[in-house]
């Protein structure tokens, strides 16, 4: 038995950019929540698709914003885009989905939490965590907690994580601290790049174990002693990255594994919202 976990707002995202604009009958785009709907319907209709849980970004600034001032935040997207949120976790419930609107915290937060109470359960034979974002390959755990890209049909599990980046999912955090990463405004430490990270982690795992003097290292890395110094001067800065780029596994995530059996959609809901947003060739396919 496998479980699927979804990155709502990852979702809505692909599909603001990958669907064609439409228009409802009062005039709203809709675009992106239609693309929406008939991707997690395509999902649905897999019959090894049997227990599945959503998550979403409610509101796109979290308890990270208070953290750092860099943080992402909704500076820039589309109002268009910004007006369908609402409607996203509506289409994600209307079609029977456990949804999890997160407000504090983030949706990649709900996810890595429903992962890791899943695991330790031990009842589902695999958790499958549907996003290509590299800051869920933290939550990664052997062959039973993996992170799938749709769009490419990629799979990570440990070993694909280790291949992918160079380092153990529990140092990923780390990686991010040092390399940065643009899609959450975390800027990451000057000089260190993926390799040098990836070489440096890969030894010692995590920020507070790297000697400041990279005779300490013992390990060939290019420009060793100017990463050290850069390292030395802004760890206070590259622990603060890392608190940013670690998933939160305490959210408020109760579900068991028979509340995310998916049973078909509410088709009251679903049609209501079909007929709102002018989606009419769905229904006939759920």
């Amino acid at each position: 038995m496998k479980v699927h976990l979804i990155d709502g707002t990852y979702e809505l995202f692909r599909a603001w950019f990958g669907a064609p604009e439409a228009t409802s009958p009062d005039g709203r785009e809709v675009g992106a929540t239609r693309g929406l709907l008939r991707s997690l319907a395509a999902l649905l209709r897999d019959e090894g698709v049997t227990h599945v849980g959503c998550a979403f970004d409610h509101t796109v600034e979290s308890f990270r914003n208070t953290l750092f001032d860099g943080y992402k935040t909704g500076e820039g997207l589309e109002p268009a885009l910004l007006d369908q949120f609402p409607l996203a976790e509506r289409a994600s419930r209307a079609l029977g989905l456990v949804t999890w609107p997160m407000t504090e915290l983030e949706a990649d937060d709900a996810l890595a939490t429903a992962a890791a109470k899943l695991h330790a359960e031990g009842a589902a034979d695999q958790v499958i965590i549907c996003s290509p974002d590299k800051d869920l390959c933290q939550c990664v755990r052997g062959h039973e907690v993996v992170t799938w890209d749709r769009r490419r049909d990629i799979v990570l599990d440990e070993d694909g994580v280790r291949q992918k980046f160079g380092v153990s999912p529990e140092s990923i955090p780390d990686y991010l601290a040092l390399v940065g990463d643009a899609a959450d405004g975390i800027p990451g430490i000057p000089r260190w790049g993926a390799k040098s990270a990836a070489l440096v982690l890969a030894k010692f795992g995590h920020l507070e174990d790297i000697p400041d003097d990279p005779e300490q290292w013992g390990i060939r890395v290019r420009g060793a002693a100017a990463l050290a110094q850069q390292l030395r001067e802004r760890r206070a800065d590259a622990l603060l990255y890392r608190r940013l780029a670690t998933l939160r596994v305490d959210g408020p995530i109760g579900e068991t594994l028979e509340d995310l059996r998916w049973r078909g959609p509410d088709r009251p809901a679903l049609e209501a919202l079909c007929r709102e947003i002018g989606e009419r060739a769905l229904l006939d396919r759920i």
